[in-house]
């Protein structure tokens, strides 16, 4: 489990986004929204994700990169193939991950949730590294913010139906409930 400081988990690299605002009044984080991104798509690897997150892709450098240079987007994390963190916005504030979506009948899931990005594609396996980091992160989460439990994590494509298709059919939802009941078993 990693540790959270002040809406911050204290070993993740920290790039502060500028793409945020506050919840609205009252919100809590009471959902988890898994995402997957790559820059250019399909590669994997660069500050590209870091320079989307920060507003500083610079247009010239792929095609892909002109289409999405002006979007004011943002995650609260992104893990990369490796395992290694990177947080972006703290987790008391509204990152904006999801866009129009809907958990449950409720719409807006960027005031209730947190957004965690996964470098990969919506149509490739992740790695055991992004697995294993995933579930610490998680763990430090539910730990952190009591809404929060392994009943309420969701993919983008099941907020956002029709218009996203992340995490994909690479992640694997099994393996990341079996390896998180081990480790509240383990707690024991």
């Amino acid at each position: 489990m990693l540790e959270i400081k002040e809406h911050r988990f204290v070993d993740a690299k920290q790039v502060n986004s500028p793409n945020f605002n506050d919840r609205p009044s009252g919100c809590e984080p009471e959902l988890v929204v898994i995402h997957s991104i790559s820059l250019p798509p399909g590669q994997f690897g660069g500050p590209h994700i870091e320079e989307l997150f920060t507003n500083c892709l610079n247009p010239n450098q792929h095609p892909y990169f002109a289409e999405i240079c002006g979007l004011e987007v943002s995650s609260h994390l992104l893990i990369d193939r490796n395992g290694a963190l990177v947080q972006f916005v703290p987790l008391d504030k509204r990152a904006w991950h999801a866009g129009q979506s809907i958990y449950h009948g409720r719409e807006n899931c960027n005031d209730f949730s947190i957004g965690i990005e996964l470098e990969g594609t919506d149509s490739g396996d992740y790695t055991q590294a992004q697995y294993e980091c995933l579930v610490s992160v998680l763990q430090g989460l539910f730990n952190t913010y009591p809404r929060l439990s392994a009943d309420e994590l969701t993919g983008h494509e099941n907020i956002a139906p029709g218009r996203k298709t992340d995490p994909g059919p690479g992640f694997n939802w099994g393996q990341l409930k079996n390896m998180l009941q081990q480790t509240q078993g383990s707690k024991s």
